[in-house]
């Protein structure tokens, strides 16, 4: 099968890596396909709230950072706790749902504890003999070697050494779209695995831009809770940084310049990525060609 045409090159369209499957999003739909036990890919697509993707904070620079926050933790876990229903064979897999929403009340709490406040009360153990400067740089050298560090020990266990083969298979499929190639099998599988706008990329991103904006605070002398409150605080302030960051590096991926900065973000994708099989990577275009089916019933406003 060909590569969509009705459909302007330059719209950035994302996705995630899912259990025995790929979520795939556009600017009007998504679309997730899982392959269940008995080989069968199964896909569910619905249209994306336009309130929210369509709406007025799309077209604000930074502002639309905490749509795609959004995007990350809502949609992403809505989709992981359906593909795992499909994985399983449940007869009534549901996308959704109050459970959904509690995982990602809870998700949001681990990430901000283990991200967020662990490498601050580490830093502060420093404080008295550090200067704000270097405390902060402490801090983030912790918060980077926890986020390395967590990504290598998920990457050990079997079940998401698939998930990130997966991972793979997405990034392939968008690479190969995004260069005008054939959404075919054998044509996806010469692209490479990483891409400039991983989620993985977005993260490190986070995690280098806290350093600038948590390093003034710490001149303020603020005691051990209000230092973690204010971190707390700034996460979708440095979100937003880091959204736009990556959205124009994204863009201008032709200056030498550019393409050296991101080196690391795309290093780290090896630990976030494994070489897909074939059978992963048609479950990949079958979610795209899917989203893309809903995004041709008409030209989306927003570019996301």
């Amino acid at each position: 099968m060909n590569t969509p045409t009705a459909l302007p090159p330059k719209l950035n369209y994302g996705g995630q890596a899912v259990i025995e499957g790929v979520m795939m999003r556009g600017s009007k739909a998504m679309a997730v396909a899982v392959r269940n036990p008995k080989s069968e890919i199964v896909v569910h697509t619905q249209p994306l709230n336009q309130r929210l993707y369509g709406g007025r904070m799309m077209r604000i620079p930074f502002l639309r950072g905490l749509t795609m926050l959004w995007d990350a933790l809502g949609l992403g876990l809505r989709s992981l706790m359906y593909s795992a229903d499909v994985a399983l064979g449940e007869p009534e897999a549901k996308f959704g749902g109050p459970l959904a929403f509690g995982m990602v009340a809870f998700s949001f709490a681990f990430a901000i504890g283990l991200f967020v406040l662990l490498p601050k009360g580490v830093a502060h153990l420093f404080e008295a003999a550090a200067t704000p400067i270097v405390s902060a740089l402490i801090e983030g050298a912790v918060r980077l070697v926890v986020f390395v560090a967590y990504l290598w020990v998920m990457g050990r266990l079997n079940d998401i050494r698939r998930v990130f083969s997966y991972h793979g298979a997405e990034h392939k499929t968008i690479n190969a779209y995004e260069a005008g190639a054939a959404l075919t099998v054998e044509s996806v599988q010469r692209f490479p695995l990483s891409h400039p706008r991983c989620g993985t990329a977005f993260l490190l991103t986070v995690v280098v831009l806290s350093i600038f904006f948590f390093a003034p605070i710490n001149a303020l002398g603020l005691s051990l809770v209000p230092a973690m409150l204010s971190r707390v605080v700034l996460i979708p302030v440095v979100a937003m940084v880091a959204y736009e960051y990556i959205r124009f590096s994204a863009r201008h991926l032709s200056s030498p310049i550019i393409r050296a900065i991101i080196v690391p973000n795309l290093a780290l994708q090896s630990l976030t990525t494994r070489q897909p099989d074939d059978s992963m990577v048609e479950v990949a275009i079958a979610a795209f060609n899917k989203m893309m089916e809903w995004e041709r019933e008409g030209l989306p406003e927003v570019v996301p």
